[in-house]
């Protein structure tokens, strides 16, 4: 019997508007043919004649080097050239930061998702992931993961082909950022119409300008069409529009077994197409204000057969004649930035942010079985699962600075309010449920939470030493608005949360010399609950065994205290950075942790972990070779290792995942460029591994840990046009089969399904890029 997936009709709405004008830039960069100037360099940590800028750090523009704590830029240029199309891609060589991205291997019928806990749906940094790292696209916050039993919605609402670069902040930012930002800070900036119209700082300003790229990985076999127009409607007003579509089947694994069970490790049939559109506005009435509006859609659909959940299932006595499933994110972001030049007694310049950001997650399973252990009338029963997470958010920021000068010191002040209102909601619809339930359902009830907060953060210079005291004073509030579907069936009603928090942190700068400097921070996180950690329950009979997920109403916040020293060289040739970290945690949240465990009953349920620490240090740095046979050689390297450890019990952190070293050789002429990276996976070892709260704590039982592994990476880009380049990338050169502990945790060292983990074995990236 054999049933197949519904695929999504989409047309790629961007492919003929790209082509369109990729066949007229084609004419206009022929006829206007000259050398290129050799490209900067693509690494994050490169050390540039032009300073740096990122806004994440201080909530405004700032130089890198200036700030007292660990930052990364990821570069339009290095996203272009190594052609990332994911966020493991983009953040692959920075120490200490991981990406979890496992197989679309969920069962419809799964009871749980076993490997599914501790909130790890996203990026990891320094041992914390899931939503601890607050993610932003120009300031404004993306949804948050969601995780429950056979749904999984992660966080890429998003198409990196939109962004011009990444900004990554390390440890704890909540003083700035409230507490999403306990672990760190990824913001996503957007392109300007400026970047498109004013090339150069010497040019005339374009009055149309644009780009438009088309790429192809043989990783997945995915096509990327991006094209942007920007345009000058007047001296005041400019405007941008970008699209961007990506079709794609599935990632590749180094599993060779194809059968249609649980035993398959080859990657199950995948189809799937990405669109993202970016709209934007600038208006400028004079040289004292600038008002940007911003409209951003992105949506990704996927349909998936699921060869991999056929068969037998022994507890249940179902056999899996097919599954199937079809899964939707959407994101809608509406947002006005205001900025103005006030040049009062008490702001010099003043911002306002408001935003309206609405984004769904939808995934349908279909699953067909009969019952070999009861049969049943009809034969076939078909199984149905409609999960559904919804979060319509309103953001209202407003943000003023102030700077004062004296002789030899001058103070910076950034203080302003937040605002953040969020209305969550979930359903879980279908039919066949798993006894006891009745469709629908919900895990936790619709809930509004919100966060009100006002920050301050001075910024004073002393000579060569610079003071960057903060304080945040944070309110939230968890208010459940209805029990519609939720109690009953639930044993007891939800229950709604707030709380308080007080967030200090300094920050401290010291220029020892002209290329050396010396910086430290003291940082506290803090991070509420979530209501679908307060109020998430389930239950299920799967053969002999009850399931229960109960909920925990006594769940308190997260908190941290961190400390970050560091040590930056900027010399002629060499740039380098070390630091050392340590964070001490309390009421660390864990997802669905395993709390009891009998031969008929399991009873899961998000606790806090009392005291917690995670420590470790990091180590970055490029190094100039100088001119080399008419070109410019250098290197780069990156080590970060991390340690992690549950202080009440003495387990490790399983969130933490070993070290990595990163070298890169990168070689540029004026009119070509080529590179060599080479990645250095440290093995999981078993003793840094906590069996109980993975649930694998029974007999016989434990979790793999993934070996060591060396993988390389070439590349080249051929810049034949002044303004058209030619980028290939091969990957994994000699065909290393290798896991990331990020994808594996949670799953046994004898599962016959290990190599469906691997990643993709040797594979070719090209991409064409022209600009106009």
């Amino acid at each position: 019997m054999r049933f197949s997936p519904p695929l999504h009709d989409m047309p790629l709405l961007p492919t003929r508007t790209a082509l369109s004008l990729a066949v007229a830039l084609a004419c206009q960069t022929l006829a206007q043919a000259q050398t290129a100037a050799p490209a900067p360099s693509a690494t994050p940590a490169a050390h540039a004649a032009l300073p740096m800028m990122v806004v994440s750090g201080a909530r405004q523009e700032q130089a890198v080097d200036d700030l007292p704590m660990s930052a990364d830029i990821i570069s339009e240029q290095a996203l272009r050239e190594q052609q990332s199309r994911t966020l493991r891609q983009a953040l692959q060589d920075l120490p200490n930061v991981d990406v979890r991205s496992s197989p679309a291997r969920l069962a419809v019928s799964a009871a749980s998702s076993a490997f599914a806990r501790d909130g790890n749906m996203g990026v990891n940094i320094r041992g914390l992931g899931g939503n601890r790292v607050l993610m932003t696209v120009d300031g404004i916050r993306m949804p948050r993961s969601y995780v429950s039993r056979s749904a999984m919605f992660d966080r890429e609402y998003l198409s990196l082909e939109l962004f011009k670069r990444i900004e990554i902040i390390r440890g704890p930012a909540s003083a700035l950022y409230g507490g999403d930002g306990m672990a760190g800070v990824l913001n996503f900036v957007t392109h300007d119409p400026q970047d498109f119209l004013q090339t150069s700082p010497d040019a005339a300003p374009k009055a149309i300008g644009g780009r438009v790229a088309l790429g192809w990985s043989e990783e997945d076999h995915g096509w990327t069409e991006t094209g942007t127009v920007a345009g000058r409607a007047s001296e005041q007003l400019q405007w941008m529009l970008t699209a961007s579509a990506r079709q794609a089947r599935e990632m590749q694994t180094m599993g060779t077994n194809h059968a249609q069970d649980s035993s398959r490790t080859a990657a199950d049939p995948l189809d799937a197409r990405d669109r993202a559109l970016l709209g934007k506005l600038v208006f400028k009435p004079d040289a004292m204000q600038r008002h940007t509006l911003t409209l951003e859609h992105s949506d990704k659909r996927q349909d998936v057969d699921q060869l991999s959940s056929r068969g037998l299932t022994a507890s249940t006595g179902k056999k899996i004649l097919d599954e199937y499933s079809s899964s939707k994110i959407e994101r809608d972001r509406l947002a006005w930035d205001g900025r103005f030049g006030l040049r009062t007694d008490w702001a010099d310049h003043m911002r306002a942010v408001v935003s309206y950001q609405q984004a769904s997650s939808r995934r349908i399973g279909h699953s067909f079985y009969e019952n070999t252990k009861t049969p049943t009338s009809p034969p076939i029963t078909h199984s149905i699962r409609d999960n559904r997470y919804k979060e319509r958010t309103w953001q209202i920021d407003l943000q003023a600075d102030k700077v004062l000068r004296g002789d030899g010191w001058s103070h910076r002040l950034v203080y302003g309010l937040d605002h953040v209102r969020n209305d969550i909601s979930n359903l879980y619809d279908g039919q066949a449920p798993l006894a006891p339930e009745v469709f629908p359902l919900k895990r936790f009830p619709d809930t509004r939470e919100t966060s009100t907060a006002a920050y301050l953060q001075a910024e004073s210079d002393l000579g060569n030493w610079t003071l960057t005291p903060g304080l945040r004073l944070e309110h939230y509030s968890i208010h459940v608005k209805n029990q519609n579907l939720y109690y009953p069936p639930a044993p007891e009603p939800a229950r709604s949360k707030s709380g308080s928090a007080v967030l200090p942190k300094l920050g401290v700068l010291y220029r020892a010399t002209d290329t050396w400097s010396v910086f430290g921070q003291y940082a506290t996180g803090f991070r509420a609950p979530e209501a679908g950690q307060v109020n998430d329950r389930f239950r299920a009979t799967v053969g002999a065994t009850d399931n229960y997920i109960i909920a925990n109403p006594d769940l308190k916040p997260e908190r941290s205290r961190g400390v970050e020293l560091g040590l930056r060289g900027r010399m002629q040739q060499l740039s380098v950075d070390a630091v050392v970290f340590a964070n001490r945690y309390s009421n660390l949240i864990e997802d669905a942790r395993l709390i009891q465990s009998t031969p008929t009953k399991q009873v899961f349920q998000t606790v806090n972990v009392e005291r917690a620490r995670i420590h470790g240090f990091e180590f970055k740095g490029i190094y100039d070779w100088g001119s080399v046979a008419d070109g410019r050689l250098r290197t780069s390297f990156s080590y970060g290792q991390t340690r992690g450890r549950d202080r009440s019990s003495g387990a490790p952190l399983n969130s933490v995942s070993p070290a990595q070293l990163s070298l890169g050789l990168r070689y540029d002429r004026p009119q070509w460029g080529v590179y060599a990276d080479a990645r250095h996976y440290w093995a999981k070892k078993d003793k840094d591994i906590d069996l109980v709260s993975i649930g694998n704590s029974k007999k016989g039982t434990t979790q793999f840990a993934t070996p060591a592994a060396t993988t390389l990476d070439l590349g080249a880009q051929w810049r034949f046009q002044k303004n058209m380049r030619l980028n290939v990338a091969l990957n994994n050169v000699t065909d290393r089969k290798y896991w990331r502990w990020q994808d594996v945790y949670g799953v046994a060292a004898g599962s016959t399904a290990l190599d469906a983990y691997t990643q993709p074995g040797r594979n070719l990236k090209l991409s064409l890029v022209a600009d106009f």
